[in-house]
């Protein structure tokens, strides 16, 4: 299993940063080789599902995923997201914290543990290296709105 923590802050109220880190069909736009289908009607909400398929063609993996908390911010306190990995083959769970930063900013934190079923436990620091990194990336793409 891999397991990373993100933190960043963003020129963005909490609010905002929330939208665009739970817009899950825009982080297929932000994962390279991935496209997020939500299974269940919005708002987003506990018990919404979405699949993020990445990859090609028989080399596509599904990660299917499970809102189990959903608590946006508010003026007092922040918002909370928790994501149980309900696939065949990645497993785990994330979690996304949004709330206040300094000079008004969003303070973000994601973390997350990924565990892909059949690979051998020496290939996980390459897995959390390699999941920060998109992760890490997917992030910045979102909170930037691009």
């Amino acid at each position: 299993m891999a397991t990373f923590l993100l933190e960043r802050t963003a020129p963005l109220s909490p609010s905002e940063a929330w939208r665009r880190l739970t817009d899950w069909p825009r982080h297929g736009d932000a994962v390279p080789l991935t496209r997020v289908t939500v299974l269940t009607p919005a708002p987003t909400h506990e018990g919404t599902v979405f699949v993020a398929r990445s990859g090609l063609g028989p080399l596509a993996v599904d990660d299917r995923m499970e809102v189990t908390v959903w608590q946006p911010p508010t003026d007092d306190a922040p918002g909370r997201c928790r994501l149980e990995k309900r696939g065949r083959v990645v497993l785990g769970w994330a979690e996304i914290e949004v709330g206040p930063g300094p000079g008004g900013r969003a303070r973000v934190s994601w973390r997350e543990e990924i565990r892909v079923r059949l690979l051998p436990p020496f290939l996980d620091g390459p897995l959390e290296r390699a999941s920060r990194l998109v992760f890490g990336r997917a992030a910045n793409r979102l909170l930037r709105g691009r």
